[in-house]
């Protein structure tokens, strides 16, 4: 690459960075280093590009494989006939600002794909911190592991991530959910925090932050976000019940109590949890 080409690609990046970081709150800073730092289209495989229209579902390629193209808020495909895409920048960054991982952290990763946001997660919690990353599809999940050689702090299974998990001190799920997963909850240490889309019908549905606290679990809904479904937590007669709640409430979530007995506060009930305002 000349060096006319490495200067604007190094500015296109910064500029990028700076918009991706620019919801992030006080992780700002810290999202900006990261985001400049790791390369997107390392993690999309070779150019051209399939750019994925968040309106229309509509693919177009990128006129060349300068990874200028891949520097704005764009879908990629990563698996176009599942529908599987590198998601939105700007809303991830907007995400793993809410999630606040630290320094020293351990976090999980859930639905992965080829590893770019696990890449940033990793610079965030840095080389004292770990993420565990899953992905349940193999072909990802094989591509995951080779793009993220470089980072010593990150470990990727090829796995549903539904399943029992180590203790962690953040989850960061990208698959929509139509529940709040026991295993995720369980997996929390105390102050831990899972970031999650809960989806209804079509995908389409919030993503919703809880945070455990002394036995409690407080919860706040970030904004819509749309999702492929988690393939072992994603039901459609949950799906119904996350729709009809847009329409009732579920703004107004403020906590996530893991029993049957909702009372009058409930915005959502589902099978042994409920969300209260």
């Amino acid at each position: 690459m000349n060096r006319k080409r490495t200067d604007r690609l190094a500015a296109c990046r910064q500029f990028y960075a700076k918009m991706v970081a620019a919801g992030g709150g006080q992780l700002r800073e810290d999202l900006e280093r990261a985001f400049e730092i790791v390369p997107r289209e390392y993690f999309l495989g070779a150019g051209p590009w399939l750019a994925t229209s968040s309106v229309s579902g509509m693919f177009v390629a990128t006129p060349t494989d300068d990874p200028i193209h891949v520097y704005q808020n764009v879908l990629f495909a990563l698996d176009r006939q599942k529908q599987i895409n590198n998601g939105e920048p700007f809303l991830h960054g907007q995400l793993l600002g809410a999630l606040a991982p630290t320094r020293g952290n351990v976090a999980i990763h859930i639905g992965c794909g080829t590893g770019y946001y696990t890449a940033i997660l990793a610079h965030l919690v840095g080389p004292p911190g770990k993420v565990i990353a899953y992905e349940i599809e193999p072909e990802l999940g094989r591509r995951a592991v080779e793009n993220l050689k470089p980072w010593d702090n990150v470990e990727v299974r090829i796995a549903s991530g539904v399943d029992r998990l180590p203790r962690c001190d953040a989850i960061y799920v990208n698959a929509g959910a139509t529940r709040p997963v026991a295993s995720w909850l369980d997996a929390l240490n105390e102050g831990g925090r899972l970031l999650f889309p809960l989806v209804g019908l079509k995908g389409a549905g919030v993503t919703l932050l809880t945070t455990k606290l002394q036995g409690l679990i407080a919860a706040k809904v970030i904004g819509f976000c749309g999702f492929v479904p988690c393939r072992d937590a994603f039901e459609p007669a949950e799906a119904a019940n996350v729709t009809a709640a847009f329409h009732s409430g579920l703004w107004k979530a403020r906590s996530l109590i893991r029993n049957d007995e909702p009372d009058d506060n409930a915005v959502l009930i589902g099978k042994g949890w409920w969300l209260s305002k």
